[in-house]
């Protein structure tokens, strides 16, 4: 018997006991003592009881109270009376507060142990974002809930044992908070003979009184921050007059997003950047690296076209390439997209630009190249840069990384890639279809790390058909320079080595952090390089704020994007509303041939995360334009919750994928399932019906079996048969 089967009678066998518990209650008739009448009519029977056996009778009735509450049945207000007619107001509230408390306590583990478990599995989404609001706000909120006796006592404690705050928080926190409406119903419970009905207890002015005590948490957290603000701020003295709203430093993704969004609001917005407009994306990042993969890809299907009937002329069918003017052809996609990002854009939206570095003298001023200028809230966009590994022998190598790539002119002979993430997949594939010998190391066990195994399998396919030796499991130990450049590696076989003219590493990237002044503020960084933040993008000085990947935890463009839009929105408006930044449907595209595009979870995640799905898959050999195209290599994979046809992620490997991956990352944030996307008409013949196709798949996997037997015998019957 494994290990869920157990955990799976053990709950059953607990549901049993309690249905059996439950039921009995009411087949006794016990319900019926827990009314106003019983109570008020027994009185003086309980008080003679109480008289002769004191102990027994209050242990008896904090043992009956524990139980009642752990239960959920009905009971604890007339209990509580009963305990203020009993025991008097100071043993009574004592009684009743320990009592009531740790029933609640008990009721919640119960709720816990029984109902977390599955509704989680049912609805992750939902109750992630719940969770992330108990970590941040469940005392609080808890205590607001407790204090406002209107709201329904056991209801409070099932639908907490939901959520993922502790037991000991909850336990202390209903202790305290349950205190003041525990003490008005004891107290009552002294003048019994004038109550005729529960709601006479708590008044409509006595309500409002609570719902008054239960903002003090609010008003609490709210002192607290400005505490935290003004110590946050000692020893600094803020400007009386700022020079802007806000000031940018970097002009990559992030900080143009930023400067533009203020701007468009008629905030007064400087833009500071020491290098060049537009950043990593624009001059060695993603325009570059796509029109070098275009080029490539010119190269594959000119060798390649001969399946198509295209045949080559006398001689070889191997393309010729003339690698300088492909650079050229990258020079000229980044000087193409440059006017978008370029100083007289920006100027002309009203932002001023100012080309030096910057470094923070204190959390409103900031040195622009020798000059002090003053801004209310600063936001910090800097980037990041290729991260190069300590590698003995690699300052005499000749080393690239993906920002100093394109000073090539010429082809390497001879390239070693380290590194098997998206970046180095894409360029290794890329100088492979060039014409370069290509050798890929990667220290873990596959290709695309964070992607399903078969994924990254996939990809290592797909670029040893292009030519690419590829090496997982694999460290770099040292290179030497004895008989040329030769990298030396540890595998699990044992140690070899490469041989190599130009060694490219694609290990990963550091944000750029050094030398704006950010340890002198306090400005701390977390254990990844990045900057300490909380989820709406603040350090720990609340005008200063980040975003892109400075701020982590994604490296992408559009996620960069993303968060610049809460960076400055969170600045210019955060006195009214703050947003929290949403990273559950970021899509991220690994832009070789077929593409790797992937939005929400994969298996990998779900299983880590321990969440239960469905694996809907569909091969891109049944699309009829991959067939058309000739690139049926490929697959869809959708995880959906059990049962339901709400989608938890999508990862596609095929043709142009990231083209399509939006119509799966729209339907994710707008809660839009299978049934819709299968529901809705698409071109006929495209790539992107595979969508559809998978959302058939689906339905097909969960179609009405006795349904369809009905009809099968209804439609004989109408056939006569």
């Amino acid at each position: 018997m494994t290990q869920q089967t157990s955990v799976t009678r053990k709950r059953l066998l607990l549901i049993a006991l309690l249905l059996i518990a439950v039921a009995a209650f009411f087949a006794t008739g016990a319900h019926e003592w827990f009314s106003l009448d019983t109570l008020k009519a027994y009185q003086s029977d309980f008080q003679a009881a109480f008289e002769r056996h004191p102990w027994q009778i209050a242990g008896a009735f904090f043992a009956a109270y524990v139980v009642i509450t752990a239960l959920s049945l009905p009971g604890a207000a007339i209990m509580t009376l009963l305990g203020g007619a009993l025991f008097g107001l100071g043993l009574g509230l004592v009684l009743v507060s320990f009592a009531s408390a740790i029933g609640a306590t008990l009721a919640f583990l119960i709720s816990r142990y029984l109902l977390r478990g599955p509704i989680e599995r049912r609805f992750p989404g939902r109750l992630a974002a719940i969770n992330r609001g108990v970590d941040r706000d469940g005392a609080f909120y808890l205590f607001s809930l407790r204090l406002v006796p209107v709201f329904p006592f056991f209801v409070i404690n099932l639908v907490m044992g939901l959520t993922r705050i502790k037991a000991r928080t909850f336990y202390w926190v209903s202790q305290a908070g349950m205190l003041p409406g525990t003490a008005v119903f004891v107290n009552a419970g002294g003048q019994l003979g004038d109550i005729e009905r529960l709601g006479d207890v708590l008044s409509p002015e006595l309500v409002a009184s609570f719902a008054l005590l239960a903002l003090f948490p609010w008003i609490a957290r709210k002192i607290t921050r400005l505490v935290q603000r003004r110590k946050a701020y000692q020893g600094l003295e803020r400007p009386r007059r700022f020079d802007y709203d806000m000031l940018v430093i970097g002009a990559g993704s992030a900080g143009l997003v930023s400067a533009y969004i203020g701007s468009a609001v008629k905030a007064r917005v400087a833009l500071v950047e020491e290098g060049e407009m537009g950043g990593d994306c624009l001059n060695t990042g993603c325009v570059p690296s796509k029109a070098l993969i275009r080029a490539a890809r010119a190269a594959h299907e000119v060798r390649h076209a001969e399946r198509f009937g295209i045949l080559p002329g006398q001689g070889t069918s191997e393309p010729t390439v003339d690698f300088s003017r492909v650079m050229a052809h990258v020079r000229g996609a980044v000087e193409g997209v440059a006017p978008h990002d370029s100083v007289e854009r920006y100027t002309s939206l009203g932002v001023d630009v100012h080309k030096a570095r910057a470094t923070l003298v204190t959390p409103w001023e900031v040195d622009v190249g020798g000059r002090r200028v003053s801004a209310r809230h600063i936001v910090i966009a800097t980037g990041a840069r290729p991260a190069v590994p300590p590698l003995p022998g690699i300052e005499q190598a000749r080393m690239l990384t993906s920002e100093t790539l394109w000073q090539l002119d010429e082809l390497p002979g001879r390239l070693a890639v380290l590194g098997g993430g998206a970046i180095g997949c894409e360029l290794g594939q890329s100088f492979a279809r060039l014409g370069s010998r290509v050798t890929l190391i990667e220290g873990g066990e596959q290709l695309l790390g964070r992607e399903d195994a078969e994924v990254g399998e996939h990809m290592a396919q797909t670029l040893e058909q292009d030519g690419v030796t590829v090496l997982t499991s694999t460290r770099a130990e040292r290179i030497s320079h004895d008989d040329g450049q030769r990298l030396h590696l540890k595998t699990a076989e044992g140690e070899q080595s490469v041989e190599f003219d130009t060694l490219l590493v694609c290990v990963g990237r550091r944000a750029n952090v050094e030398g704006l002044g950010l340890e002198a503020l306090g400005i701390t960084t977390a254990d990844t390089g990045t900057l300490e933040l909380n989820r709406q993008l603040q350090t720990r000085l609340p005008n200063v704020w980040a975003c892109g990947d400075v701020a982590g935890p994604y490296q992408l463009t559009h996620a960069a994007a993303h968060q610049a839009w809460h960076a400055a929105v969170n600045a210019l408006f955060g006195e009214v509303k703050r947003f929290n930044v949403d990273y559950r449907f970021i899509p991220a595209v690994v832009y070789t041939q077929p593409e790797v595009a992937r939005v929400g979870l994969n298996e990998r995640e779900a299983t880590e995360q321990g969440i239960d799905y469905e694996l809907t898959r569909y091969a891109m050999s049944e699309s009829d334009r991959a067939m058309a195209e000739g690139a049926t290599e490929g697959f869809i994979k959708v995880l959906t919750v059990p049962g339901r046809d709400k989608i938890l992620g999508a990862t596609i490997v095929a043709e142009n994928a990231g083209e399509w991956l939006g119509e799966f990352s729209l339907a994710m944030k707008h809660g839009l399932g299978m049934n819709k996307l299968l529901g809705t008409i698409h071109p006929y013949p495209t790539l992107g019906e595979a969508a559809k196709a998978t959302a058939g798949a689906w339905k097909n996997a969960h179609k009405p079996e006795r349904a369809l037997a009905l009809l099968e015998r209804y439609f004989r019957w109408r056939r006569g048969a």
